[in-house]
């Protein structure tokens, strides 16, 4: 993925974050963190209570859009191919007015979802307005990230945050509460943690040898934003100096003519016919290709990451020409690697055929999975929802926001038709995936985040 493709310009991370020191005198003020008073000395924290962001902005001497600009041309989903396009997974981007607290949607679970939104909208005009909010956020003690470690970072947290503004063409001076909750309740704890994690990974190395990228898989079901997660975790691990790498299930895909002997070894069975289930995906090819990117560790390595074009053969899919795969150069830090059903394994036979006979066939394919994706991943990132029908209510929105913006777009018909494909496997195997993980993950090295409709995490398990 190059930044040039995203029309945005790209800043190397400042030489060291007390370049972001630009202040009056040292001064410490006192928070109260887990009950207890803590001092808090900080060179950010040496901006006085109302030292706001657009002096910060100055220092990257880039121009900020308004506060009444219009983000209707911000494109909104990134495509396998590297590059965001109109479509999912970023209604907050331009939601200034959701509402939070509320009973869930019909179509997405049952009862209110306890969301950690404050309750009010403070505004970030402050540091201690900003520790406060990052510390109100519910991911924060999941991810082991205490008051004083955020107070400590707090520079980090507001540069980072500022990067994900630019990247996401935002407002830093005039954030809704969906663009804060996501930028700094969301995205950077996250980040944070998968920092952590590839210190962990890197030191169990000698100096001296050859490092692998840490593998980070990404479960997520379709339309719930997990592939905007990815974008930004990419950009942030580039704009700090580390080369990192995306890629997905999708681009594993078979090609069109195998899928077509798929559908013809199985006539009549619906969630084969398409793209998308066990036994829709390459294997060796995936095997092949992990492997590679493993081991691309070493200075000048280079190599193609596969794509799959789901636009070819009318919406039926093929694997897009290998003159068009992006380019990836070692060392690699982290490979992010993302898929609606990654971590998904075999359930008994009894289970798959009460959820739809169909899927007992998806369900012995699924055996295969585990060798050719699970196995490489070191740390996971698995993202709950209370209920699968939320899945057609967030394809449903892309592809009404699709047709809106003059693209093509399916129908509802064609919508329910196309997600009625993978809700028998998220009913058979997220039970499974929720409580245990996927097959031989480490505790340490795994985290759940539950998320509600709005694809915003809450005070889940």
């Amino acid at each position: 993925m190059t930044m040039a493709a995203l029309n945005i310009p790209y800043q190397p991370w400042p030489p060291t974050p007390s370049s972001l020191s630009f202040s009056k005198n040292n001064i410490s003020f006192l928070t109260q963190c887990n009950g207890a008073t803590a001092t808090i000395n900080s060179k950010l924290l040496s901006l006085s209570h109302s030292y706001h962001f657009s002096v910060l902005s100055s220092l990257h001497g880039t121009n900020r859009p308004n506060s009444s600009s219009k983000l209707s041309s911000m494109p909104t989903h990134l495509s396998k191919s590297g590059t965001l396009t109109a479509g999912t997974g970023c209604s907050w981007m331009q939601d200034n007015s959701m509402h939070h607290n509320g009973p869930a949607n019909s179509e997405c679970g049952e009862g209110p979802l306890h969301s950690a939104f404050p309750a009010k909208a403070a505004e970030i005009s402050s540091i201690e307005d900003l520790y406060e909010f990052i510390s109100s956020g519910p991911l924060m003690n999941k991810l082991g990230l205490a008051p004083e470690a955020v107070a400590e970072s707090i520079d980090k947290w507001l540069a980072y945050g500022l990067h994900l503004c630019r990247l996401f063409q935002l407002n830093e001076l005039d954030l809704s509460v969906p663009q804060k909750v996501r930028i700094y309740h969301y995205y950077l704890p996250v980040f944070f943690w998968c920092e952590d994690q590839i210190s962990q990974h890197r030191s169990l190395y000698k100096d001296g040898e050859d490092i692998p990228p840490l593998v980070i898989g990404f479960s997520a079901p379709q339309g719930c934003g997990k592939t905007t997660l990815v974008f930004a975790l990419d950009y942030l691990f580039k704009v700090t100096g580390r080369k990192s790498a995306t890629i997905s299930i999708d681009d594993f895909y078979l090609t069109a003519e195998n899928q077509a002997k798929l559908r013809e070894a199985h006539p009549g069975n619906a969630l084969l016919e398409l793209r998308g289930n066990a036994g829709s995906h390459d294997l060796p090819f995936s095997v092949e290709t992990l492997t590679a990117l493993s081991n691309l560790s070493k200075e000048g390595m280079k190599m193609k990451l596969p794509r799959y074009d789901k636009s070819a053969y009318n919406g039926k899919g093929d694997r897009a020409d290998p003159s068009t795969w992006p380019e990836v150069e070692g060392p690699l830090t982290a490979l992010l690697f993302e898929g609606w059903m990654l971590g998904f394994k075999p359930v008994p036979v009894e289970v798959v055929k009460a959820v739809n006979p169909q899927l007992e066939t998806v369900n012995k394919n699924l055996e295969a999975y585990y060798d050719a994706w699970d196995k490489f991943v070191k740390a996971w990132i698995v993202i709950k929802i209370k209920d699968p029908s939320c899945v057609y209510q967030w394809r449903l929105q892309a592809e009404i926001a699709m047709r809106e913006a003059g693209n093509p777009g399916m129908s509802d018909d064609e919508v329910k038709d196309f997600v009625s494909r993978y809700l028998p496997a998220y009913n058979a195997y997220l039970p499974t995936l929720y409580a245990e993980g996927p097959k031989g993950s480490d505790p340490k090295h795994l985290i759940f985040v539950e998320i509600d409709e709005g694809r915003n995490p809450i005070l889940g398990n």
